[in-house]
């Protein structure tokens, strides 16, 4: 099974100390984002986690922990924006990003690290030109570090329209120009872009529109064919293995404008104080209305049936 950090906040950037103290116990709880007293217990033994995935605006928390990791297969997508602090406030400099990039590429290998260039947005200073611009820059700057990279634009959520209200997506027309220069600048560095949860047309441009973590993605990544035998497929428009997230909601301290997994400051304020790196849970403690269950875990690896990728 996969385990993903990175649906709901961002581990390694906020939360690596807790991260890794779990993998020491051997086990996490998480709420139900929607029934706060149901809990799933998962647990983290490598025997059973066929991919622990990342997605993260900073790798840089866990770099220097990188060792305690390996006896994971691991699937880590680094998102790298153009953009400023008025938008992401507390994203670290986009050279540092780049940087542990390189390094968890040279570290876990290039099919288990890819880009994440989103979400795409039109405001005053971002046109298309201007995008186009900037993604031809990093994936020169990531040439030979990655093969994969995903795009998406920016989704007009109520907490969005409210967080963000100069913010606007690409219109379809801007969507052909993006999609048909990005996969031009792929191709020009061996770089597959993906879209996910978009709409099928972009396909007719360039792009490759099956998902950002579709099977045969993760099987790159962990170098092993997966026995998925039942649909782990949670979202229409994408064939992604979304996995089990250990995260919750509310809890990104990141505060990008564009934020879909943040209500609003105030909340994420009041969860961090909640917070205990030695709790088993990401937030909070145990309570006695909670009801624990052990999440049915097996191992999808097809024993035996590794990929080679020097052929």
């Amino acid at each position: 099974m996969i385990i993903n950090t990175g649906m709901r906040t961002d581990i390694p950037a906020f939360y690596s100390d807790w991260l890794l103290n779990r993998i020491k116990e051997g086990f996490v709880y998480v709420r139900n984002p929607y029934y706060k007293h149901q809990v799933t217990k998962y647990n983290l033994n490598p025997e059973v986690v066929d991919c622990l995935a990342f997605c993260t605006k900073n790798p840089h928390p866990l770099i220097s922990h990188l060792p305690e990791l390996d006896k994971y297969r691991q699937f880590w997508f680094v998102t790298i924006t153009p953009y400023g602090k008025d938008i992401e406030p507390n994203v670290p400099e986009k050279k540092q990003v780049i940087n542990d990039f390189k390094k968890l590429s040279e570290h876990l290998g290039k099919n288990a690290v890819a880009i994440r260039y989103d979400p795409i947005f039109i405001n005053d200073k971002f046109d298309v030109n201007m995008h186009i611009k900037c993604f031809d820059k990093l994936l020169k700057e990531l040439k030979g570090y990655t093969e994969d990279c995903t795009i998406s634009f920016l989704d007009m959520y109520e907490k969005v329209k409210r967080n963000a209200p100069d913010l606007t997506p690409p219109t379809e027309k801007e969507q052909i120009q993006i999609a048909k220069a990005f996969s031009k600048i792929g191709n020009e560095n061996n770089i597959t872009v993906h879209s996910c949860c978009e709409k099928e047309f972009l396909k007719d441009y360039g792009l490759d529109i099956t998902g950002c973590m579709s099977k045969e993605i993760v099987e790159k990544a962990i170098g092993n064919k997966l026995n998925v035998t039942r649909n782990l497929y949670k979202r229409g428009g994408c064939t992604c293995l979304l996995g089990n997230d250990i995260g919750a909601y509310n809890t990104c301290m990141h505060l990008c404008k564009y934020c879909y997994a943040n209500a609003n400051q105030g909340m994420v304020k009041e969860n961090i104080r909640k917070h205990n790196p030695n709790s088993p849970f990401l937030i909070g403690e145990l309570e006695a209305e909670d009801k624990i269950t052990e999440a049915n875990q097996k191992s999808w690896l097809n024993i035996g049936n590794q990929i080679s990728f020097f052929c």
